[in-house]
């Protein structure tokens, strides 16, 4: 009787909805109109491509960065933008291209938000600085990072398309990448202690180069599949052959191998005319 009671009180009179209910219908329809079912779905849509380890506190971040602060307020500094748009670039993996279209196109909504002095559009400063903020979180060499930004860059001043920024942002990712498997790679030769026969690393870089095919591919990605067809026997012919000349060498480091292997794939990025 007293939880009865309870819930009579808590109900405003003659309406059966709790005080503060905007509008009439179900919970689904306000849940509808208020915009939540839509934003709740597109937060697993999320996680389901971004596979994170911690998927509840994934969701509390990306809460939390979906509305930051007072949207009557003055807009974000660009330190604040680049923070968000590299949080947007980062959501999904590459492969995934629908996901990976739309976080980059969120990114360039976020980064060329005009302020109350600042016409709206992405400029070559910020669209710069977000290129060497993804190539600071990953394996690649620095020079082979500042090599790739300097095939696609713009000036400063310029007002950067969205598919220049998209290619851009698609490029430096798969760099990583690419850098990556190129350290597993030298993991397979040196066999754990740090440094491999010089030899040996000279005849399967010329068999990445040779797989990497001649000219520049329009498509970044492409490049990782090039690489791939090396596989396991290219890779233990290549082994073989520098084996079976005998000749004297020295070794070679793992910094030493990612920067060949790297600049391998940064001279195949098409430049940003």
């Amino acid at each position: 009787m007293a939880a009865c009671e309870k819930r009579r009180l808590g109900s405003a009179p003659g309406t059966g909805r709790a005080p503060g209910a905007a509008g009439g219908g179900s919970e689904a329809e306000f849940l509808l109109r208020a915009g939540v079912t839509a934003m709740v779905r597109e937060a697993l849509l999320k996680v389901l491509e971004a596979r994170p380890a911690e998927p509840v506190a994934f969701l509390a971040d990306y809460f939390e960065r979906l509305v930051p602060g007072d949207a009557a307020a003055e807009p974000a500094g660009p330190p604040q933008r680049l923070a968000r748009a590299l949080w947007f670039v980062g959501l999904a993996h590459h492969s995934h291209r629908t996901a990976f279209d739309s976080n980059t196109g969120a990114a360039y909504e976020v980064l060329g938000g005009g302020g109350r002095r600042r016409a709206a559009g992405v400029d070559g400063r910020l669209y710069s600085e977000l290129l060497r903020s993804i190539c600071r979180h990953g394996e690649a060499p620095a020079e082979a990072a500042a090599a790739l930004l300097r095939r696609v860059r713009c000036r400063d001043h310029e007002a950067v398309p969205f598919d220049v920024f998209r290619y851009g942002v698609l490029t430096c990712f798969v760099l990583l990448e690419f850098a990556g498997k190129a350290d597993a790679l030298f993991a397979v030769l040196d066999g754990g202690s740090g440094a491999a026969d010089a030899a040996v690393c000279e005849a399967v870089l010329r068999a990445l180069e040779e797989a990497l095919g001649s000219g520049h591919l329009a498509q970044p990605r492409r490049y990782l599949e090039a690489g791939s067809r090396l596989g396991p026997d290219g890779l233990a012919l290549a082994m073989d052959r520098a084996l079976q000349e005998r000749k004297l060498s020295g070794s070679m480091s793992r910094e030493e191998f990612l920067k060949k292997a790297t600049a391998l794939f940064v001279a195949k990025v098409k430049p940003v005319e």
